[in-house]
């Protein structure tokens, strides 16, 4: 009869994570990407890309209680980043006001989502004049296609990527908060997944939602995408 031998107790730390638990293994660089909250109604009537538009008022008001959930779900401490524009610097303050409390907000140039060059401001229904592709389903462009003066989904995905490796590096086995873009979080996605921007675009990425991706010495690991606060 073949001996059986006792499965060890302690598994590899790679293996004791990916086998899951009720919550998050502390000490894993984990990202905590947040999509900035609804934009104010005119700018949603346009391709507002990388402009600087604010929020919708009325939103910031109705959408309290997803402020205060997202304020109870993110880890402490933690490090917090918001892209140059002003829709994210003002989401991440609305969750601290609501119950995260104060922390210093780290400006990340590369956070900003795509540029849409000299279509930026254009209304949507003007756009398809312009395009040399057909458009995304799911995006306003093709991934492939690049706007004069401006970025393909592919050029943000190669930003974005370069972005990820080296804040995973600079804060290693901590959390980062990082209060962005919907075009950043898929790009956030298909360099953590291996994809093509294409496919990334197929994303779900709702105004306030979390996305969760780890860091690990094995490689990436997606934890959670599109996880709407209160919900």
């Amino acid at each position: 009869m073949n001996e059986i031998r006792d499965l060890p107790k302690v598994l590899p730390s790679s293996q004791d994570h990916f086998l899951d638990g009720p919550k998050l293994a502390p000490g894993i660089t984990r990202f905590w990407l947040i999509r900035h909250a609804l934009v104010e109604e005119n700018a949603r009537m346009c391709m507002y890309g990388a402009m600087d538009v604010p929020l919708c008022p009325d939103s910031l008001i109705a959408q309290r209680p997803m402020y205060r959930a997202l304020a109870e779900r993110l880890p402490k401490p933690a490090h917090w980043l918001v892209s140059p524009l002003s829709r994210t610097q003002r989401t991440a303050q609305a969750v601290q006001e609501a119950g995260y409390g104060p922390a210093k907000l780290t400006v990340e140039p590369d956070l900003i989502e795509q540029n849409l060059g000299s279509w930026q401001g254009l209304p949507y229904e003007e756009l398809p004049q312009y395009l040399n592709l057909a458009p995304h389903p799911f995006w306003a462009v093709g991934a492939t296609e690049c706007p004069p003066e401006g970025e393909s989904m592919i050029d943000v995905c190669a930003r974005v990527g370069r972005l990820l490796d080296r804040l995973a590096d600079q804060y290693a086995q901590q959390d980062i908060i990082a209060v962005t873009h919907g075009g950043v979080v898929r790009a956030a996605l298909a360099h953590a997944l291996r994809i093509h921007a294409e496919t990334a675009l197929h994303f779900s990425v709702q105004n306030l939602a979390l996305t969760i991706l780890e860091r690990l010495d094995v490689g990436w690991r997606v934890v959670t995408v599109n996880e709407l606060p209160g919900v």
